[in-house]
């Protein structure tokens, strides 16, 4: 068994795309129109083939509820893993991306968090 796509919910996929492409650097690897909606993903330049990030419409109401109640208790919707936090910390916020915990040392790894402007918080973590 293998995960080859996880998807976050997101109020704006044309937004969400410019910021995990633009600020984050993830490369687009499918936009595939379906109705009023897209099959959008995005993956690691570093693993092109690797794992899928779907950037899935909140649209269901279910979803929307989700999305708020996860981002108000401070709960990151996605993990993703760099190699030096303190470098990409300081690259996020000289983006002007809005971090809401700075690295901070956890057993096993050091951990800051983010918002990713399309309803989300995303952890971001590199281990020890």
């Amino acid at each position: 068994m293998k995960i080859k796509l996880t998807s976050v919910f997101v109020d704006d996929q044309g937004k969400a795309l410019t910021f995990y492409t633009e600020v984050l650097g993830f490369v687009k690897r499918s936009d595939i129109t379906a109705g009023n909606y897209r099959w959008l993903t995005v993956v690691s330049p570093e693993e092109q083939d690797g794992t899928q990030l779907l950037l899935e419409p909140n649209e269901n109401p279910a979803a929307k509820t989700y999305q708020r109640a996860i981002f108000e208790q401070g709960i990151p919707a996605a993990m993703f893993f760099v190699d030096d936090i303190q470098k990409e910390y300081l690259r996020l916020k000289s983006l002007g991306v809005k971090l809401t915990m700075e690295p901070t040392k956890t057993p096993g790894s050091t951990i800051a968090v983010f918002d990713d402007t399309c309803g989300n918080l995303i952890q971001i973590t590199q281990m020890d």
